[in-house]
């Protein structure tokens, strides 16, 4: 067998398993203190966690999801961002980050992130339609 990963469902995976990956989010949702209270909260001994936490990891909806990237250069004009925000939750993009620079000569540069796996419109379709948007002077897929 040549994989390095398997999956398991958490239901038939070691107990050990299940703590580790319930200690690393208890410890990266920022609750907790100490890892120490995150491995009680999680209860797991101190030695199977660390014997185990480079190696166990939870699987998340993030690993299959679409990620895009999109960089905007628009006129400095008030309703323009919030115009291409409306067209994207409209067809049902998930806004994860925006970034906007402060305008100069008029023109403002914004960096937009989305999930794009629920979208109803095609992505190409869907920069087309941002770009007939009145303000929007380019737009430049940076990541995908």
């Amino acid at each position: 067998m040549n994989s390095t990963f398997i999956l398991v469902d958490r239901t038939v995976a070691p107990d050990v398993f299940v703590k580790v990956v319930d200690a690393k989010e208890k410890l990266s949702s920022g609750r907790y203190k100490t890892v120490s209270d995150a491995l009680e909260a999680a209860n797991i001994s101190r030695s199977a966690f660390y014997k185990y936490k480079n190696y166990v990891f939870a699987h998340s909806r993030f690993d299959t999801e679409q990620i895009v990237t999109l960089f905007f250069t628009l006129d400095d004009v008030a309703g323009i961002l919030s115009d291409i925000l409306i067209l994207l939750s409209a067809a049902g993009a998930n806004i994860l980050t925006i970034n906007q620079n402060i305008p100069t000569n008029s023109v403002a540069n914004v960096t937009i992130s989305m999930r794009t796996d629920d979208m109803t419109v095609e992505l190409d379709k869907m920069i087309e339609k941002l770009k007939s948007v009145d303000g929007v002077n380019k737009i430049e897929l940076l990541s995908m």
